[in-house]
C-alpha cells in the first residue's frame, strides 16, 4: 500500500485518524490503513489535545453536504457583480 505523504506527516505529528480525515477530506478508514501500513500506534490522548487545531468530538466522521455559507462581504460582492452584469445586458 502506498501511503500519502500528507497523511504520514499528520500521523507523525500526533493527530487522530478523525482529525486527519477532516483536514484532508478523506475517510478515517483510509487514515487507519495508512497508520497500520506505517506500523504506528494510535495517537495518545494527551498529545492529541495539543496537536489538533479542531476538536473531533464523538460525532464520528461526516462529510460536509452542500455548499459552505458565504460571508456577508462575499454575498455583497456577488450581488454587486450580478447587478452590474444585468445592467450591461439591459
Amino acid at each position: 500500500m502506498k501511503v500519502r505523504a500528507d497523511i504520514a506527516a499528520l500521523i507523525r505529528e500526533g493527530h487522530t485518524n478523525a482529525s486527519i480525515a477532516v483536514r484532508l477530506g478523506c475517510s478515517p478508514s483510509t487514515v487507519s490503513r495508512a497508520r497500520e501500513a506505517l506500523r504506528l500506534p494510535p495517537a495518545d490522548k494527551l498529545g492529541r489535545l495539543y496537536a489538533e487545531a479542531l476538536p473531533t468530538g464523538r460525532g464520528g466522521y461526516r462529510r460536509p453536504t452542500g455548499r459552505l455559507p458565504l460571508s456577508p462581504d462575499r454575498q455583497a460582492a456577488n450581488r454587486a457583480a450580478l447587478l452590474a452584469a444585468l445592467r450591461e445586458a439591459a
